[in-house]
C-alpha cells in the first residue's frame, strides 16, 4: 500500500510510504537535506513502523521542534490509526 503524506513545520513537501502489513518496504521524501532525507530512506527500509516512530519521533532540526525524521514518525502514526495496523 502507498501513502502520501505532507509534512509540515520542514523542507521537504512530500513523504511517499510504501508499507506491506506493519513494514516499510520503501519511502521517497521529496525535497528537504538530499543526503538525509536519502540516508533516513535506506535506514527504514525493511524495519516494523513501530521501531521507526519510537526511534525517530521528536527529534527536533535545530531551533524546530520538528524535523523530517519526526515527521515521517507522525506519518507512520497516521497510516496506523487509518489502516489499524498493530
Amino acid at each position: 500500500m502507498e501513502y502520501r503524506y505532507k509534512p509540515n513545520g520542514v523542507c521537504s513537501r512530500e513523504m511517499i510510504i510504501e508499507v506491506d502489513g506493519n513494514i516499510v518496504k520503501k519511502l521517497t521524501i521529496v525535497g528537504g537535506c538530499a543526503g538525509n532525507t536519502v540516508g533516513i530512506s535506506k535506514l527504514v527500509e525493511g524495519m516494523n513502523i513501530n521501531d521507526v516512530i519510537k526511534r525517530l519521533k521528536g527529534i527536533p532540526c535545530g531551533i524546530k521542534s520538528t524535523s523530517c525524521p519526526d515527521q515521517l514518525a507522525k506519518a507512520l502514526e497516521e497510516v496506523k490509526e487509518k489502516y489499524i495496523i498493530s
